[in-house]
């Protein structure tokens, strides 16, 4: 007798997931014959995946259901590759296994002595927003939705947020051993967290988004004084563009000899990419900074057109200048030669954004506007006074000192 839990033995695009513990399991624990010691491990092993992932509702399902969105196969790689078009017979394929999953998800699962535990499961730490891979419910948990509708809705899904880790993840690392790895607890920061800096934070906007929609886009360097919000600017982006497929990857200094490497991975993906370099610089015996020049210059191979690259530093010109590059010991020639070799590397960048230290003023507007937005409750005299004594004593006006002065203020009233 075929059951819908069997019929997933008939899987064909999507078969892998059956290979994952919890499901290969199911079968057996939905049975008679289960033992309670062997129900309550494989509920255990449930449970600690919905914490880890943050899963709520009916267990079983939801679980289920982010396999499915998150399986890397023919069908997802497929309309990766081409946006959305399928060939006929791959289609019917695909069919046929969203039938068998939609009856899966239509039946009533008899999961055992206790599966009152996951039935309506929420977990300690719940997502900030709903996670992707939930728009896809209406093609699943509709008793009335058709395969042809679960389809659209993975067409949709699989164009715009990708399969695996690229459909979970804003911003990943990038090590040439082990390729990329996804960061589960990135940054929640968002462009209006920033405050002041307007004209640079547009003109990163209009460049990133001009590069989402295909149109021409340039490398952006973000310079000058530490704490200003040059790299929350650009981890800002990623926030505010996952749905609309911008992807982060975090690339150290010591890893540009691996760009080429990174690039051409990069290239099969349908998102889009901003490569961050954070805090960079280069000394005058250090080379690396001629593969990224090569790199953005472009070789015998084309820059993949889904690729940009966003850096940070507190340097203008990214290679140290020395005096000896200034030495009248040297020839004319070779001297601007000197010169113009560690200029070159920051003029490669199409846009450059200078992030200045703020005015006594433009701080005291920073400290104010984020005791606002934090509950800080003082007189405005007085958070005036407290400011300017916090930045005398600290390093500096920026918006880094600003909010670490608020974060003190935080902790003493907490502290009461």
């Amino acid at each position: 007798m075929f059951t819908p839990i069997s019929q997933l033995q008939e899987l064909i695009i999507y078969r892998k997931i059956l290979e994952d513990n919890i499901i290969r399991q199911l079968p057996a624990i939905c049975s008679a014959a289960a033992t309670p010691a062997e129900q309550a491990a494989w509920y255990g092993e449930l449970i600690g995946k919905a914490e880890a992932l943050s899963l709520q509702g009916d267990l079983i399902k939801q679980y289920l259901l982010y396999l499915l969105a998150h399986d890397k196969n023919i069908v997802s790689v497929t309309l990766q590759k081409t946006g959305g078009t399928l060939g006929e017979s791959l289609q019917k394929a695909w069919l046929h296994d969203l039938g068998l999953l939609q009856k899966f998800f239509a039946a009533e699962l008899p999961a055992g002595r206790q599966s009152q535990l996951i039935e309506h499961f929420v977990p300690t730490f719940p997502p900030a927003a709903p996670s992707p891979y939930r728009l896809l419910e209406p093609g699943f948990l509709s008793v009335s939705a058709t395969p042809e509708q679960a389809a659209a809705l993975l067409i949709t899904y699989y164009t715009q947020y990708g399969y695996g880790d690229m459909a979970e993840y804003a911003a990943f690392r990038w090590q040439e051993a082990t390729g990329l790895s996804g960061i589960k607890h990135y940054d929640t920061i968002r462009l209006t967290d920033i405050v002041g800096y307007d004209r640079q934070k547009a003109t990163l906007i209009t460049n990133t988004q001009a590069f989402l929609t295909g149109r021409p886009a340039n490398h952006v360097l973000l310079s000058g004084a530490r704490g200003t919000g040059k790299s929350s600017s650009v981890k800002a982006l990623a926030n505010e563009y996952f749905a609309n497929g911008l992807r982060l990857v975090e690339v150290a200094k010591s890893q540009l000899t691996s760009l080429p490497k990174l690039m051409e991975l990069l290239r099969g993906y349908r998102q889009r990419f901003i490569i961050f370099l954070d805090d960079l610089s280069f000394e005058e015996f250090e080379v690396e900074y001629k593969y990224l020049k090569s790199v953005i210059e472009g070789g015998l191979e084309a820059k993949p057109d889904n690729v940009l690259i966003y850096a940070t530093s507190n340097r203008r010109h990214l290679i140290k200048e020395t005096w000896s590059d200034r030495s009248e010991n040297m020839d004319e020639l070779h001297r601007a030669d000197a010169v113009n070799e560690k200029i070159s590397l920051s003029d490669r960048f199409g846009i450059i954004l200078s992030f200045v230290a703020p005015s006594q003023q433009e701080y005291l507007t920073i400290v104010s506007e984020l005791a606002r937005k934090q509950g800080v409750q003082l007189p405005p005299d007085d958070l005036r006074t407290a400011a300017l004594q916090w930045e005398f004593s600290h390093s500096g006006r920026s918006g880094r000192t600003a909010q670490q002065f608020i974060n003190h203020l935080l902790s003493n009233r907490a502290a009461k």
